[in-house]
């Protein structure tokens, strides 16, 4: 070493690398960082964008209606889906245990999603499996309730459900989220939501359920198909999956141990068919249908709008009605002939009951539907006409058989050729179904006076147009239904106040809200017209062609009739409570005939069934007298008018003045202006379409009845 010289420091040692292992952390943890800054903010955007929507599936909240009879409590149909929504506070606390042990033991702790559940899902989806299980009673609701969800197995699907679970679960209440769970799930049996599944499983309502019906409920959630009407295996399984519900619920606290020991498997009710739509049922809904089609109801909300409608519809007087038919009509009576019966409380306007047949041969009706010619039926109306029009009952017009009206091609015959004399009065031309007396009837008031009359009653324009310029527009040759005509005569009955035939009482909304439906009675014609034409067919049922309908324990009024050689027979009449009209007719136009029972007329089988019909219905109610008639100067007329010495029976001294004038249809050959190519007095009816099947024949035969002639 040298002095001065300048001593180096030995080179400092390198140093050591890292391990790999570290590295290999930091990278982890910056892409770790990353990634959760990535899902974070993914996060953040989905949430963003998934709100909950602002609409719900339809089929999640429909409800559909129920249908009652009149008195607003026996089920008369249930159209569209079965749902009742109830809420929350009418579902048992041990029932909603049942359900949340079930189907989310943590549902009022969490917070609308289950992770580990969700995670399952997510995971089993991603990696192509079959999507798992784990979705909260929130979960459920909002895949079901909500719109714009789908029910495709897919990530983006489950990641929207939830996005939307967990805003549900923050901006609704537990009980909020509940109520619309129990009211949304299908339990089976065709039952949707807790109230329907009450009473399609145990028949009752759904706060009588017990802790036991409550669990069976909620073990059907999850199999409601397999577990509707479990037998064998299945109602093994059913009773191992309702024993875990029950087990579930004393790990909740919903149940002691000691009161989970006491429940025993409850007994179903049998599951019942759907409410059949064979016999009335299916023309009643077609009815009820069309009239809410009419007021304003659409089919969406009938089918989802959970409407309460009361119809008009006695479930007692429907019966009758069928069974009025059945009892009277002989077990030969063919097929093809039909019977329709309408029964119309006269002060209302109500469609109390009706027979049209059996819907599930025909699914056109009788009733309602089918129209034929109403034959003399026609007539009370052109009576009606020309005693609001001046005339009364002792007017005279020509009852002689036939008797030419100068428009008309064709003399118009009486019945069987009979003739009641030159000048009668209106009763004997009313009580015998004089065709020649209200032919010439109808030329003295004016047939369109008579139209007026006709319409006024409810019959419609179009079904007269064709017919009323013609002199035998009196006689019938229009064709209507059933209900019309039961509607125009209870006009009389209701002392010439018309209300509109209709089905529906009252209509309740889902809200609660009662529209009651009425209509409004408006004049046809006066009431003392009503009273004075009432009084003359009262006489039809006393002693002339409707004697087979006369009821012995209070007053009748009135009318046969019979189209040409028996293609439709009718009898239409009323007493101050109730009006019925019935008919009779074949669908190819032929005459109704049954083997057996010869010529055929209003006054036969028609007039038999009213009577068994309103024996019964009339049953134990007040006896109410008609209004009294005018007091018209020929007197009353209780029997048959003798043709030979004018005497009408009535075991009294008459005076029957000269007729002071001469009717208007006196035989002539001189031809007028007007139509010339005027129909047969009677003619086949042209409706309904001769395609058309027929009812089955009823099996009890009736006595061979009295024939009695009727125009």
């Amino acid at each position: 070493m040298h002095d001065g010289e300048e001593i180096q420091s030995p080179p400092p040692a390198e140093e050591k690398p890292k391990p790999r292992k570290r590295r290999i952390l930091r990278v982890v943890l910056i892409a770790g960082g990353a990634f959760i800054v990535a899902v974070v903010g993914m996060f953040a955007i989905v949430w963003a964008m998934t709100p909950i929507p602002d609409s719900t599936q339809a089929a999640a909240t429909a409800q559909g209606s129920v249908i009652y009879y009149r008195d607003g409590k026996t089920v008369l149909a249930k159209p569209g889906v079965n749902r009742i929504n109830v809420s929350l506070d009418k579902v048992p606390q041990v029932v909603r245990d049942a359900v949340i042990a079930a189907e989310n033991r943590t549902f009022y702790r969490d917070q609308g999603v289950s992770l580990s559940g969700t995670a399952r899902a997510m995971w089993s989806t991603v990696t192509g499996q079959q999507l798992q299980g784990g979705s909260t009673i929130t979960q459920q609701l909002v895949r079901n309730y909500y719109s714009g969800l789908s029910q495709e197995r897919s990530a983006t699907r489950k990641l929207k459900e939830i996005m939307i679970a967990l805003k549900v679960d923050r901006s609704q209440s537990k009980d909020w989220v509940l109520e619309q769970y129990l009211n949304t799930i299908y339990f089976g049996r065709g039952a949707y939501g807790i109230q329907a599944a009450a009473q399609a499983y145990f028949n009752k309502d759904v706060s009588k359920l017990t802790a036991a019906e409550g669990a069976y409920l909620a073990a059907v959630i999850q199999q409601p198909t397999r577990f509707a009407n479990p037998l064998g295996a299945d109602l093994t399984a059913v009773q191992a999956r309702w024993r875990s519900v029950i087990n579930g619920m004393t790990q909740t606290g919903a149940l002691t141990a000691a009161e989970a020991a006491q429940q025993t498997f409850p007994a179903l009710a049998k599951q019942k068919d759907p409410l059949p739509l064979d016999g009335q049922n299916g023309y009643m809904l077609a009815q009820v249908t069309a009239e809410l089609h009419r007021l304003g109801y659409t089919d969406e909300d009938i089918n989802q709008g959970g409407l309460k409608i009361t119809t008009t519809f006695d479930k007692k007087l429907m019966a009758l009605a069928e069974e009025s038919v059945k009892a009277v009509l002989p077990s030969s009576t063919p097929k093809k002939v039909r019977t329709g019966l309408a029964a119309i409380d006269p002060g209302t306007g109500e469609v109390v009951a009706f027979y049209g047949g059996r819907f599930e041969r025909n699914q056109y009706d009788n009733a309602f539907s089918a129209k034929v010619q109403a034959g003399s039926t026609f007539k009370p109306y052109t009576l009606a006409a020309a005693l609001e029009n001046g005339l009364d009952l002792g007017t005279r017009v020509y009852g002689n058989s036939p008797l030419r009206v100068a428009s008309a091609k064709t003399a118009i015959p009486n019945a069987g050729g009979e003739s009641f004399g030159s000048a009668i009065d209106l009763v004997q031309a009313t009580r015998h179904s004089v065709n020649t007396a209200f032919v010439d009837l109808g030329q003295k008031v004016g047939l369109d006076k008579v139209a007026a009359i006709v319409r006024a009653v409810g019959i419609p324009q179009e079904q007269i147009a064709a017919q009323e310029a013609y002199p035998t527009f009196p006689l019938g040759t229009s064709s209507v239904s059933a209900v019309q005509q039961a509607s125009g005569f209870a006009t009389f009955a209701a002392n010439g106040i018309h209300r509109e035939a209709h089905v529906i009482r009252s209509i309740k909304d889902v809200r609660g809200a009662v529209k009651p439906h009425t209509v409004e009675g408006v004049r046809a014609f006066a009431k003392q017209t009503a009273a004075d034409a009432t009084y003359a067919m009262e006489q039809v049922v006393l002693g002339g062609t409707g004697t087979a309908a006369r009821l012995y324990d209070r007053p009748v009024a009135g009318k046969t009739g019979t189209t040409d050689e028996g293609a439709a027979l009718w009898f239409d009449g009323y007493t101050p409570q109730l009006a019925v009209a019935v008919n009779m007719f074949r669908d190819d136009n032929k005459a109704v005939q049954i083997p057996g029972y010869g010529d055929l007329y209003g006054g036969t089988f028609p007039a038999q069934i009213w009577k068994y019909f309103m024996t019964k219905a009339m049953e134990g109610k007040p006896v109410k007298e008609f209004p009294e008639p005018s007091d018209w100067r020929y007197g009353y007329y209780d029997g048959g008018y003798d043709q030979q010495t004018g005497d009408t029976g009535d075991n009294q001294d008459l005076v029957v003045p000269t007729p002071g004038e001469t009717p208007t249809g006196l035989p002539t050959d001189q031809p007028t202006d007007g139509p010339t190519d005027a129909p047969p007095t009677d003619g086949p009816p042209t409706e309904p379409p001769t395609d058309q099947p027929t009812d089955q024949p009823p099996d009890q035969p009736t006595a061979n009845p009295t024939l009695t002639a009727d125009g």
